[in-house]
């Protein structure tokens, strides 16, 4: 059971669906939107609710926008979780569109989402983590609490050199792509909550919740790479995990976990998305190993949404 004497932490899910990883991909057939949430949030839920977590989804605006996905979205909030927007389209290449797409992007999703799930979001997630000062005025703006779109890590060039050596890309698409999953630069951002900084240096009023790497390491601890190490060694991964939320604590920073369909999505389930690490996996063991990664994590915190999160950290900034 969870306590308030422990540090607060929030918990979120990117609720990329199967044609948005097959667009990123490059992969053919992604233009139907083939869909997997008819299968994935009944089992997300049924999860959370068997572990009374509450917890922020990020949904994808064109997934609200198609009739067979609305059921499975509406379910969300039913279910008492918060609603965040992850953009329309879905296109992780948001920081190379001009303030007027941005705007679209943002403002599109948000209303389809509130009208499928009956929740406006005020907070946003970038797809692939992209982000700029554009997305981000555009956030002011419209009333966003929060951002969550930037992973403090040294790594993202790897991350995007494995995607590229599996995709089918020609190169124009390969340029749109160029910054996916972040650069080097992106290890040299807090890993703590703050209040935004445009790159001339002026403070926005927008909490940025970046998702949390390993302090003083920087290498991801997202709950799709704990599964990865898993499929070399369970131990191993499981001691990875501990040592960032140690580190978390001696630290003092009060940690933003990701979760994405994938960690609850095996390989008797899905066969298009063989080319992504840990999906040689079958759904049990990997909801063993999502078992034993949250409920070590709510051991340590008190694991919350993210806007419960970001108003309790806005006290303290």
């Amino acid at each position: 059971m969870q306590t308030n004497s422990k540090p607060s932490a929030s918990l979120s899910l990117d609720l990329d669906n199967l044609w948005s990883y097959m667009k990123t991909h490059g992969d053919a057939g992604w233009e139907s939107f083939p869909s997997y949430l008819d299968v994935v949030v009944p089992r997300v839920l049924k999860f959370l609710k068997e572990r009374n977590l509450q917890i922020t989804f990020f949904v994808v605006g064109q997934d609200a926008a198609l009739e067979k996905n609305r059921a499975a979205l509406k379910s969300l909030t039913e279910a008492g979780h918060e609603i965040g927007n992850h953009s329309f389209n879905h296109e992780p290449w948001l920081q190379k569109y001009t303030m007027e797409q941005v705007e679209a992007e943002i403002a599109q999703a948000e209303g389809v989402i509130e009208k499928v799930t009956g929740q406006k979001p005020i907070g946003f997630r970038g797809p692939g983590f992209s982000v700029s000062d554009s997305v981000i005025a555009i956030l002011n703006r419209r009333g966003y609490l929060y951002d969550a779109s930037t992973l403090p890590t040294y790594i993202g060039p790897l991350a995007r050199l494995y995607y590229f050596m599996t995709a089918k890309l020609k190169d124009e698409e390969m340029s749109k792509r160029d910054n996916l999953f972040g650069s080097v630069k992106d290890g040299f951002r807090p890993i703590r909550a703050h209040f935004w900084r445009s790159e001339d240096g002026v403070e926005q009023k927008i909490i940025e919740i970046p998702v949390t790497t390993m302090p003083i390491f920087k290498i991801p601890i997202h709950v799709s790479y704990i599964i990865y190490i898993a499929t070399y060694s369970p131990a191993l991964a499981m001691l990875y995990f501990r040592m960032a939320l140690w580190l978390c604590r001696i630290t003092g920073t009060q940690p933003s976990l990701l979760l994405h369909p994938l960690d609850f999505l095996g390989c008797d389930d899905i066969k298009e998305l063989a080319f992504f690490p840990a999906m040689n996996l079958s759904q049990d063991k990997k909801l063993k190993l999502v078992d034993e990664v949250l409920h070590l994590y709510a051991s340590h915190f008190n694991v919350m949404p993210m806007q419960k999160h970001a108003n309790a950290i806005r006290v303290s900034l």
